[in-house]
């Protein structure tokens, strides 16, 4: 399995970006999918994830209400939309995937990663 990951770029606090990440190499419908986001000198963090299914997602409590992570099978894409962007919300954003129906709590619990692309919020 192969992942890109785009739409990352630079705004303005308060607004609003869509990442994407699209496999190749087989379908993703059987995986559980997840953002990630790395900040300069911190961990990877789980920023939202979705099961199999879609009848499942988490969010980490600093983007809950503002962030949508969502699937599309047919296309073998996977989508963070990112509304109400804060200065915190900065960092390089992966894409991954794991095997299975339930979602990875942590970013090396991954079976497949995106190439990260980074995100910039100014104040």
């Amino acid at each position: 399995v192969q992942l890109q990951a785009s739409g990352g770029g630079l705004v303005q606090a308060g607004g609003s970006l869509r990442l994407s990440c699209a496999g190749s190499g087989r379908t993703l419908s059987f995986y559980a999918m997840g953002w990630f986001r790395q900040a300069p000198g911190k961990e990877h963090e789980r920023v939202a994830g979705i099961s199999w299914s879609a009848g499942r997602t988490v969010y980490a409590d600093s983007v809950k209400g503002r962030f949508t992570i969502s699937r599309d099978n047919a296309k073998n894409t996977f989508y963070l939309q990112m509304n109400s962007l804060k200065p915190e919300d900065t960092a390089i954003y992966y894409c991954a995937v794991k095997t299975g129906a339930e979602v990875a709590d942590d970013f090396y619990q991954c079976d497949y990663w995106g190439q990260g692309t980074e995100v910039t919020v100014s104040s």
